[in-house]
C-alpha cells in the first residue's frame, strides 16, 4: 500500500506534470495504475517505486507513472446524439459559413486511443464527399505518448469494434489486421497526431472551427479548467463550435462562451 507520504508525492508530480488533480481519497486508483507498473519493473512494492520516482533524473518512469494516471476511456460514435448534432447542424452551417474560403480546421484536444478523432474523419468521408475539395486540417492530441502511437497505429481489437462502430462503417473504412481490424490508410492519413499537455505550451495549433474537447475537463480544479478554456477562446474563429462532455460546462468558468443547444446535444460558441 502507498503510504500518505508517498500518495502525497504522485499526487503533487501527476498535478505538476498533467495538471490532473487526484483528491484525497484516490489512492486505491493511484494503486491499482501503479501495480502494473511495479510488476513490469520487477520491483518489489510501491514504496520502491516511488523511492526510484523521487531519483528519477531522465524523467522516463516520471512520465510513465504520470500516462498511467490519465483516464483513457473512449469508443467509436461516443454517446451517439454529438455526432448526430455534427453531421445535421454543425456540420452544414459551418460549411455555408465557410463556403467563400473552402478552409475547416479541427482539434480533437483528449485523443486517448483515437476513436473519437476517427469518428469525426469518418463523418466527413460519408457526409461531405464536397470537402474533398476544401483545405481541412484535423489535429488530434494527447498527453500520453503511448496513446498517441495507439492513434497513428490505428488498429482496434473486436472488442473495440462492437462499442459503438457502426456495421456499414467497419466494412467501408476498415481492413483486417490479424484478429484485429486497422482503419484504412487514407482515413488515417487525414489527421495530424500530437503528443502535447493541455496543462502545457499550444503552440502550433491552427485556428479552429470545431474543438472536441470532451471529458477531460472534469480530471481538473476549477482554476486549470479556466485557464483551459480561455487557450481554446484563442483559438476559436467566430462561428466555432466546441464541444465538451456531457458533465461538463462552461458556466461559471468562463462567461465569454454561450450554450447552443441541438436537440439532446450542448455546444458552446464564443460570444459575439
Amino acid at each position: 500500500m502507498l503510504t500518505a507520504t508517498d500518495f502525497d508525492y504522485v499526487r503533487r508530480l501527476v498535478l505538476e506534470r498533467s495538471a490532473i488533480l487526484l483528491e484525497p481519497g484516490k489512492e486505491y486508483l493511484v494503486e491499482l495504475r501503479l501495480k502494473p507498473i511495479v510488476r513490469m519493473r520487477g520491483l518489489r512494492d510501491l514504496g520502491e517505486l516511488v523511492q526510484l520516482l523521487r531519483t528519477d533524473v531522465s524523467g522516463s518512469l516520471q512520465r510513465e507513472v504520470v500516462e498511467a494516471m490519465t483516464t483513457n476511456e473512449t469508443s467509436f460514435f461516443r454517446d451517439v446524439h454529438p455526432f448526430e448534432t455534427l453531421r445535421q447542424s454543425v456540420l452544414p452551417e459551418l460549411l455555408r459559413n465557410r463556403a467563400a474560403e473552402r478552409v475547416l480546421n479541427i482539434w480533437c484536444g483528449a485523443a486517448s486511443s483515437g476513436q473519437e478523432v476517427y469518428s469525426i474523419a469518418m463523418t466527413l468521408r460519408e457526409h461531405f464527399p464536397e470537402l474533398a475539395h476544401w483545405r481541412v486540417s484535423i489535429v488530434a492530441t494527447d498527453l500520453s505518448r503511448e496513446m498517441i502511437l495507439r492513434c497513428r497505429e490505428a488498429r482496434y481489437s473486436q472488442l473495440e469494434i462492437n462499442r459503438g462502430l457502426p456495421a456499414n462503417l467497419l466494412i467501408k473504412y476498415f481492413e483486417r489486421a490479424d484478429m484485429d481490424w486497422r482503419i484504412r490508410e487514407d482515413v488515417r492519413r487525414m489527421i495530424d497526431f500530437r503528443e502535447m499537455n493541455l496543462a502545457g505550451n499550444w503552440a502550433g495549433l491552427p485556428v479552429c472551427d470545431l474543438v472536441f474537447l470532451r471529458n477531460v475537463l472534469i480530471y481538473f480544479d476549477d482554476a486549470t479548467k479556466r485557464q483551459i478554456l480561455g487557450k481554446v477562446r484563442g483559438l476559436m474563429r467566430p462561428g466555432g463550435y466546441l464541444f465538451l462532455g456531457s458533465s461538463e460546462t462552461t458556466l461559471n468558468l468562463d462567461s465569454r462562451f454561450e450554450q447552443v443547444k441541438f436537440d439532446r446535444t450542448l455546444c458552446y460558441r464564443v460570444r459575439a
